[in-house]
């Protein structure tokens, strides 16, 4: 019999036969935050501050899939604190092949209401 952690193991197996790369440093929001800003940093050359990057990351999360999914594929706009615009993609949507692609497992997500442990997750560029 097969057990959740021999699938999950043969999953990320599968992914990384692929060329994603595992992450297994990637366990709790703190670590795929920083994650997702290095590589949001590095497709946008650009470098955020500290309030940039938290108004960003709060900008782009959404619980609306359509808004979501309008985000990772067009150009966006956001206004840096010295009020100048920044032209911003999550996806490289014409060269796909330069995205970077990684998958976790495991990652923990805790707040005040509640505690989430997902199994196996698909990181492009940082972006779940």
């Amino acid at each position: 019999m097969t057990n959740e952690t021999q699938i999950e193991q043969r999953l990320i197996a599968k992914l990384t036969g692929i060329k994603y790369t595992y992450r297994e440093d990637i366990r709790d929001k703190a670590t795929l935050e920083a994650n997702f800003r290095v590589h949001f940093q590095r497709l946008n050359k650009v470098n955020l501050n500290d309030s940039e990057f938290a108004r960003l990351r709060d900008e782009i999360i959404t619980v609306d899939v359509f808004t979501a999914a309008k985000t990772l594929r067009e150009t966006n706009t956001f206004r840096r604190d010295d009020d100048t615009p920044l032209q911003y993609t999550l996806v490289n949507i014409k060269d796909w092949c330069k995205n970077e692609f990684e998958v976790i497992n495991q990652l923990r997500i805790n707040t005040e209401n509640s505690h989430h442990r997902y199994d196996v997750i698909i990181l492009i560029n940082g972006v779940p």
